[in-house]
């Protein structure tokens, strides 16, 4: 029901950008730019899966509070309705987004998701406009949400322990961990596989759970 994003993340361009652009060339003008609009009409229709993300399409950060509101209250709804179903509301900058929490407080299922591919700064602005990840993490470990998670996806190079103790004083349900799948489309940063072994092995030691996806064969 929300689509579009401001982060203008380099890798994003060429996937989930991509992807909206050949429906959005002849349905929708604002979802062939993603730019932030909304779709109410989408309100009523809710995916049949297990799990949901919620305005997958976009980043909940530059969706209106009222709007934010109506998203919830018909995810509400429908978990009343239809129990045993998750929905991932995930941002890049909770500090704007954290304007939702207090409307999911009473969602069954409801877990917060951040953002974040390094623990690095330094050269971050030339991957995304978004918030450097020590910020935006900053933000995130300040919610009030007893279920929480992380996307290290697309991983960029980091810093080992640095990077695992970020993730790990957010305490989150799981962690997902993935490198870039478009590689031949744009280039990014990335760490070792031996770099990315280690601290899956130290976030399954601290009984985290961890969610593989384009880990190059990685176990």
């Amino acid at each position: 029901p929300f689509v579009g994003c401001l982060h203008d993340c380099v890798y994003c361009r060429v996937s989930f950008q991509r992807q909206l652009k050949r429906w959005g060339k002849s349905h929708c003008i604002k979802c062939y730019h993603y730019m932030p609009h909304e779709h109410p009409e989408r309100l009523s229709r809710l995916p049949s899966s297990q799990i949901i993300f919620v305005c997958g399409d976009g980043d909940i950060a530059f969706c209106r509070t009222e709007f934010l509101k109506l998203i919830a209250e018909r995810v509400k709804r429908h978990s009343e309705k239809c129990p045993g179903r998750t929905y991932y509301f995930q941002s890049k900058n909770w500090q704007l987004a954290k304007r939702v929490v207090p409307f999911i407080e009473d969602v069954k299922g409801a877990i917060i998701l951040e953002t974040l591919e390094t623990n690095r700064d330094d050269g971050y602005s030339l991957i995304s406009k978004a918030p450097p990840p020590t910020e935006r993490h900053k933000a995130f470990l300040e919610l009030n949400y007893p279920r929480k998670a992380i996307t290290a996806e697309p991983l960029l190079d980091f810093d080992v322990d640095m990077f695992f103790k970020m993730v790990t004083e957010a305490e989150p349900e799981f962690v997902w961990i993935g490198y870039n799948s478009k590689p031949n489309a744009v280039k990014l940063p990335e760490p070792s596989l031996e770099k990315t072994a280690k601290l899956i092995q130290l976030l399954k030691e601290s009984r985290i759970e961890v969610r593989g996806k384009n880990l190059r064969g990685l176990s």
